[in-house]
């Protein structure tokens, strides 16, 4: 049987980085592959890796956890997590790659898919693939204009990159980042969509405007996220005074930070409600998105409100821009408190025209982002691989 062997990077137990490749299996798999997923460490009874092993796709850690001894794992395992995620790396720096090694013996696979999360995180481990005569695709899921490879690193990252069968990039910004961290063009490069997860149809706006609740969606990761700023404006004597509530849906490291900062500043309008598994159905309730990341590639929370006809306001950080037109199907400001405040502006003074923007929204996303892109993206794996 044919092998193909998906890398993940994602340091959490599951990340939306990883619903590219998840969706492509079956694809892969009817194609006449057996697939493996390989992490560092893998969350087994995940409800998402119980489905793939439902799909008996072979889940392999790099570091089984039975090979570590307890204590380490109890003192150290923690700490490692959260200095990985804080410095954006994905998993803490491996510098012996003998057990990655033996798996690429022991699977032997036609190609190997590096998924990471930011645009170097992976590399390493593409190289052992490189050295090992393996063909690999990568995915970059994001690229940071302030966080660059280190400088001994460049040249194998560099070589990696340029033997890889394809480099794919979420947003063009993300594409455009890494050709000038590294000083080179990467011609075998293309941009990618990940998966949107809503059923494409417009979701009926809210008929109260009595309070305009707009929606700020996703991980609570100042870092990148930028919720910290969007506090800030709200903080505001004129935010107070207006009918408009902020709710930040989901989880993450820096949900106490963000609400002891909003305690401090005495912000009234704005709610934590946690994560919401059914986002279709949120939209009813909701009139706009806001987004003011620092980094992103292309966020999905971004793309499926568009594609609920909702209005969105974001930051022109990583591939947002790209989908998003000034005044017609959004607002554009930069990460910054007097940039972000005065996108939300000129959104607020046009709020009898949210309805309409967002079903342009929703027209440009029908007309623009593909219908499945884990099927794009599963031939383009097969021709790859059928090179």
């Amino acid at each position: 049987m044919r092998k193909i062997v998906i890398v993940s990077f994602c340091a959490d137990d599951w990340g939306g980085s990883e619903e590219l490749w998840c969706r492509s299996i079956p694809n892969l798999q009817e194609a006449g592959f057996d697939i493996s997923v390989v992490k560092y460490w893998i969350n087994k009874q995940h409800p998402e890796f119980l489905k793939l092993a439902d799909r008996k796709v072979d889940l392999i850690e790099i570091f089984p956890k039975r090979s570590i001894p307890s204590k380490i794992i109890s003192n150290v395992g923690k700490i490692v997590k959260k200095a990985a995620m804080v410095l954006n790396l994905g998993q803490p720096k491996v510098e012996d790659y003998s057990s990655f090694i033996k798996i690429m013996k022991d699977e032997n696979p036609e190609l190997v898919i590096i998924s990471q999360g930011i645009n170097f995180d992976g590399l390493k481990i593409a190289h052992q693939c490189l050295l090992l005569k393996i063909p690999y695709l990568i995915i970059a899921q994001k690229a940071v204009d302030f966080y660059w490879p280190y400088k001994d690193d460049r040249a194998f990252m560099l070589e990696t990159l340029l033997n890889a069968k394809q480099n794919c990039f979420v947003s063009h910004h993300n594409l455009r980042l890494t050709e000038e961290q590294f000083g080179r063009r990467l011609p075998n490069s293309q941009v990618v969509f990940n998966p949107v997860k809503l059923s494409g149809k417009i979701v009926p706006y809210p008929k109260s405007t009595e309070i305009y609740k707009i929606a700020c969606l996703g991980r609570l990761f100042l870092l990148d996220k930028g919720q910290d700023i969007l506090i800030r404006i709200m903080s505001a004597q004129k935010w107070r005074n207006r009918p408009l509530m902020v709710s930040f849906v989901g989880k993450g490291t820096d949900e106490a930070a963000l609400k002891d900062m909003v305690a401090l500043l005495n912000v009234t309008n704005v709610e934590f409600i946690g994560q919401i598994d059914d986002i279709e159905n949120m939209w009813k309730d909701y009139h706009a998105l806001v987004l003011p990341s620092r980094s992103e590639g292309l966020p999905l929370s971004m793309v499926e409100a568009m594609s609920a006809g909702r209005p969105v306001i974001i930051s022109n950080a990583g591939g947002n821009a790209e989908l998003v037109e000034e005044g017609h199907t959004g607002f554009i400001g930069y990460a910054n408190e007097d940039s972000f405040d005065d996108a939300m502006e000129r959104a607020w003074q046009r709020r009898s025209e949210w309805e309409e923007i967002g079903k342009n929204a929703a027209t440009f996303v029908a007309n623009n982002v593909p219908k499945s892109p884990e099927t794009d993206f599963a031939n383009l794996v097969l021709t790859v691989v059928n090179k």
